[in-house]
């Protein structure tokens, strides 16, 4: 029987086979300080690329590593179908692994499952008669995953995958140790496309990829028949690549039952935007107009069960009967103060909770009235700095805004450091007004050792560092109960925040940042750009974030590709 079926099993009916869903049921979780998931329970359709989304800390990476099997769960149960693909940040090959190693191991899977069918079909055709069910059993099985594995169309998609991401310039028979961190990054994604595992399981797959190469993968996703979880922060992919979205923030439950779960929406990210934005609202105002009504039927309570005049005391429902016996109004009165216990008991059992206070940015610190009308407060004159950054001018007036884009190496971030000073260019100029407040948000956060996060953003209030003197303006972006936790033990994205309402608080007039974007949560970072495109002040932006990008309004400035070897 040939390897390659006349008929194989299309796409869409393996989509279709509920066993090929990722399933998790009541699952929770707890490090020794905090409780991360409760009760989560959640689909992942095969076939229907899904986004995990969800607050800093609320989870994600921890329900990845759970669904992997890389962590045990407190409780739940997990059934993801297999081999399971799980990105890795750094792949599991020594550094002397050459690039035509790691594909040649990604390529095993295929050749021994193409070798299997074949073995298997020879089996079902090695008896004239009626085939064994066990034999037909096992080659179907193995035609199933074969189908799901492209075995037949593997070397061919292997160079496809290694041109898609970007990789194909490089010699593959030079060692991984010797590439960047960048590629050795895009060469993991490379190994997991390459074996098509049936799960793919996928924390911040984009990282690196440039917009040809995320494109790329959103396709390789699209045209992959099995289950697809992804954790991004890149609100462009997921709006490309997923067609539902799991969010582990807290949504609208009775205050009786216990917080946790997941919700699920339809779409893509912008769809979810949307309709998580709604859901808010309507929470906020049942919650507002059950508290409401629960203050109104417990005052009615208070009233119908009183004599009838001021300072009267309550009085029993005996003593009700007895006074008032022969009152014809007494049944009425009797009613109402059944049913408004009666209401006040259900809606004190049934009402919603409180929605918790969303930790997103409320607002930008006010900016300073512009000197002078279109008095320029930066400007740059064929700013040169050797084997980073080619010449670059560019001026900006008081109020204006301007975004930098270009290919990775460009220059970017070399260019907004080259703006506040903290490098020197090797040619050109950058000026400046004397005693301007420039406010640097660089790309990477580094955390102070032993200093808490009250004492870094009372120091960059100019107000006591000490921890029991006032709090700054926190601007949403940071909770007020880890102000005295060390930024050290912070997460990428927590310490992002803290850094950020550093920089407000020091009053710029002038806010120069690095992909601002980075580590913050997807609704956090879609309000600071809602901010930002409101505020009155100078803004000077780098970034790769092509969500960012397709909605700037300002003024645009595109550094070209690098020629020059790097310093």
């Amino acid at each position: 029987m040939p390897a390659h079926p006349s008929s194989s099993p299309s796409v869409d009916a393996v989509s279709t086979d509920p066993a090929l869903h990722l399933r998790a049921d009541g699952l929770s979780f707890a490090y020794p300080d905090r409780r991360v998931l409760t009760d989560v329970s959640l689909v992942v359709p095969a076939g229907r690329p899904t986004g995990l989304l969800g607050e800093n800390g609320s989870g994600k990476s921890t329900l990845l590593r759970i669904l992997a099997g890389q962590l045990r769960p407190e409780a739940g149960t997990v059934a993801v179908p297999g081999p399971i693909g799980v990105l890795h940040q750094e792949l599991p090959f020594p550094p002397a692994a050459t690039l035509a190693e790691v594909i040649a191991h990604a390529l095993e899977r295929s050749r021994r499952l193409e070798q299997e069918l074949i073995t298997a079909g020879e089996v079902l055709g090695a008896d004239g008669g009626e085939p064994a069910p066990r034999a037909v059993q096992r080659y179907d099985q193995l035609l199933a995953e074969a189908t799901i594995a492209d075995v037949w169309n593997a070397e061919r998609r292997a160079d496809e995958v290694v041109e898609g991401l970007g990789l194909g310039d490089l010699d593959r028979a030079t060692g991984i140790g010797k590439i960047s961190g960048g590629q050795r990054e895009r060469l993991a994604l490379a190994h997991l496309l390459i074996s098509r595992p049936t799960s793919w399981l996928l924390d911040e797959p984009t990282n690196h990829l440039d917009e040809p190469g995320a494109a790329f993968l959103a396709a390789a996703i699209a045209a992959h028949p099995g289950p697809v979880l992804i954790a991004s922060h890149d609100r462009a992919f997921l709006d490309d690549a997923t067609v539902a979205q799991l969010d582990l923030d807290p949504a609208e439950s009775p205050v009786a039952a216990e917080p946790g779960g997941l919700t699920a929406y339809t779409g893509g990210f912008s769809d979810y935007l949307l309709a998580r934005f709604e859901a808010r609202d309507r929470w906020e105002h049942r919650y507002r107009t059950e508290q409401e009504e629960l203050a109104n039927l417990r005052q009615a309570v208070v009233d119908a069960a009183s004599v009838g005049h001021a300072g009267a005391a309550p009085r029993t429902e005996a003593r009700a009967a007895k006074k008032f016996y022969a009152d014809r109004n007494a049944a009425v009165v009797s009613r109402r103060l059944r049913e408004s216990r009666a209401r006040l008991a259900q809606l004190e059992q049934n009402q919603v909770r409180r929605p918790p206070a969303e930790l997103h940015l409320t607002h930008l610190p006010q900016a300073d009235a512009p000197t002078g009308a279109g008095a320029v407060q930066l400007a740059l004159s064929g700013v040169t700095l050797t084997g980073r950054l080619a010449p670059t001018s560019f001026s900006l007036s008081a109020g204006q805004h301007l975004l930098v884009t270009g290919p990775n190496g460009s220059g970017k971030s070399t260019l907004l450091d080259l703006v506040v000073g903290a490098l020197e260019p090797t040619a050109g100029t950058v000026d400046r007004p004397r005693g301007l407040r420039i406010g640097h948000l660089g790309q990477d956060d580094i955390a102070p050792v032993g200093i808490s996060v009250g004492r870094h953003l009372r120091e960059a209030a100019g107000l006591d560092g000490a921890e029991d003197s006032a709090v700054p303006e926190l601007f949403g972006l940071v909770h007020p109960r880890d102000l005295a936790r060390p930024l050290e033990l912070l997460s990428r994205g927590q310490l992002r925040r803290v850094m950020l309402a550093a920089v407000l608080l020091r009053g710029p007039e002038v806010l120069v940042l690095d992909e601002p974007t980075n580590h913050l949560a997807l609704v956090t970072a879609t309000r600071l750009e809602a901010a930002l495109a409101q505020w009155e002040g100078t803004v000077l932006i780098a970034s790769h974030d092509r969500w960012l990008r397709s909605r700037w309004q300002g003024e645009r400035l595109e550094l070209p590709a690098r020629t020059d070897p790097p310093a």
